[in-house]
């Protein structure tokens, strides 16, 4: 069974003659395990897309069914608790709340689920040592670069183990380096089962997708299967300048991840137990009086 099937579905904004057409009777399957990335102009429809699949808005007209919920017939409650289960968001702009911890932040969507504090932090540590911020844990978000920043807001996407991601311009805000890193922590997550959704503007990162759509005012005008580590056809004939995968940008970005997430898991257990040994104070030696 698909994990997405969407069948005529659109958005309208505003009424009459001031109506605008977001989505156009869009036609969209995505299966289990798929890693797509959507692509198109600015106003093509690809976040307002991503949004309904989200359950972050709702459609005017069609069907959409994620998994066997047919979602335009659910409640605001059993929309809110498939998206807290079901889905992981990671935004370009990274959307971290300032006043809290970059633990307490990744923390912050397990509230919702009952869990006592402690759990809480210890399922957001676990996850944060995952992606290379075990020693940024106590750290607020203004004291973290770009791609630290945005590797905590995957921390916090993959917290509840939702197995669908969706991504909107997950490196539109990250220098190169910042942007494989994230690019390889997300082909990892594809790896270990998960369904990703990736929306950009940046043909170079469909390299890393399994499939690649193309939309255009509202539609879906192009959809096409591609092999891991190739840019898909419909990109090397429409882009003047594409640039292709190498082996050194392979060895870059397996590079990058190593540098911050070192190790095996074993590795880092170890690494995280000599750290809080470290943290435990050391007990005052009692002097014997004479």
């Amino acid at each position: 069974m698909s994990l997405i099937e969407i069948n005529q579905l659109s958005k309208l904004y505003g009424f009459g003659d001031a109506a605008t057409i977001a989505l156009d009777e869009v036609d969209f399957v995505v299966e289990k395990n798929d890693f797509i990335a959507i692509m198109g102009p600015s106003g093509s429809g690809k976040t307002t897309l991503m949004n309904i699949i989200g359950l972050l808005d709702t459609p005017s007209h069609g069907d959409y069914k994620l998994g066997a919920k047919v979602t335009p017939k659910l409640s605001s409650r059993q929309r809110a608790k498939i998206r807290r289960d079901t889905v992981g968001f990671v935004f370009q702009s990274f959307n971290l709340l300032p006043s809290l911890t970059v633990l307490e932040n990744v923390a912050l969507p397990l509230a919702y689920k009952g869990l006592t504090p402690v759990r809480r932090l210890k399922r957001a540590s676990e996850m944060l040592e995952r992606v290379g911020l075990a020693d940024r844990e106590y750290f607020y978000p203004t004291q973290l670069s770009g791609g630290q920043l945005q590797r905590a807001a995957i921390a916090r996407a993959l917290i509840n183990n939702p197995n669908l991601i969706i991504a909107d311009e997950p490196t539109g805000n990250l220098d190169s380096e910042s942007s494989r890193l994230v690019m390889e922590l997300l082909s990892e997550i594809h790896k270990a089962g998960n369904t990703v959704l990736m929306v950009t503007h940046n043909p170079a990162l469909t390299r890393y997708a399994s499939r690649v759509v193309y939309m255009h005012d509202g539609a879906i005008i192009h959809d096409e299967q591609s092999k891991i580590g190739d840019i898909p056809n419909i990109l090397q004939r429409s882009m003047y300048f594409v640039s292709k995968k190498t082996v050194e940008d392979d060895a870059a970005g397996v590079s990058a991840l190593m540098k911050t997430i070192p190790g095996d898991l074993d590795d880092r257990k170890l690494a995280k137990k000599k750290r809080q040994t470290k943290r435990k104070p050391a007990k005052s030696k009692k002097v014997k009086k004479s």
